[in-house]
């Protein structure tokens, strides 16, 4: 793999529960070096945001997850390894396809969408010492060559539905490990003020009016005027009044 870290390590699992929680038991028990990525052909209990469960039918996506260890981010910033996460599937998408004929955005928190459906899913679970990251691992699953989403067939698509051929899972795997490295050294260097920029830049709905569901259930309507530093979606509100929200008190409704 033509990176200097990300993806030299790999380990493949033909199945397991979830690469994330794999990835957390290698962390507990040995110790990887940074950049080990360890993937499978199937998950039974793969992990989405919010408690959800990430489905992907067998040998047909990319679900991996990536060991770091950002020992230089504070608390307060590892909001950073999602913003880098989706701009890496974001480059992996817009080198992939023709951008002028896709609508690709992120869709806060990390979630990537071409032409308003969900392709990609990202989970990131951290753990920390006292003033820092100890570790964090990075959980992405990439729709590759799945055609049908049963349930999920309006809101869901792949690479090969988007583009009307198949992929070679290997070839787009280290592409990933290679955009991803990429931001995570921009990030090292810190970089900041040009990850914010670009994440802006391709956030879904971005200075538009949108209608949410909050934590109770309730529906509104607000613009999303952008992320703060610790991950909250900021909105104008009808009443023309501003208000920030956690990942876990808000939902789009698309």
């Amino acid at each position: 793999m033509e990176t200097l870290f990300i993806g030299k390590s790999l380990l493949f699992l033909h199945e397991v529960e979830s690469t994330n929680t794999y990835a957390m038991n290698l962390l507990r028990n040995v110790n990887p070096v940074e950049g080990t990525v360890v993937y499978t052909d199937h998950q039974t209990r793969g992990k989405g945001q919010r408690g959800a469960v990430w489905t992907s039918k067998t040998g047909q996506n990319l679900t991996l997850s990536v060991i770091l260890k950002p020992h230089f981010l504070g608390q307060n910033n590892t909001f950073y390894l999602s913003k880098i996460s989706a701009l890496a599937v974001y480059d992996v998408l817009t080198d992939i396809l023709v951008t002028s004929q896709y609508d690709i955005k992120i869709k806060w928190p990390n979630d990537i969408l071409i032409n308003h459906r969900k392709v990609a899913g990202i989970l990131i679970e951290n753990s920390f010492t006292t003033q820092a990251l100890q570790y964090s691992i990075i959980g992405i699953g990439l729709n590759v060559n799945q055609e049908e989403f049963g349930e999920f067939e309006r809101s869901a698509t792949s690479l090969r539905l988007a583009a009307g051929k198949c992929f070679d899972r290997p070839v787009v795997m280290e592409q990933l490990c290679m955009k991803l490295e990429k931001w995570y050294l921009k990030l090292k260097e810190g970089k900041t003020e040009l990850i914010d920029k670009h994440y802006t830049e391709v956030l879904f709905g971005m200075n538009q009016l949108w209608d949410f569901e909050d934590g109770d259930a309730k529906r509104f309507q607000g613009t999303i005027n952008g992320v703060t530093r610790e991950g909250k979606l900021m909105l104008t509100l009808s009443d023309s009044s501003q208000k920030q929200y956690d990942i876990k008190e808000l939902k789009f409704i698309l």
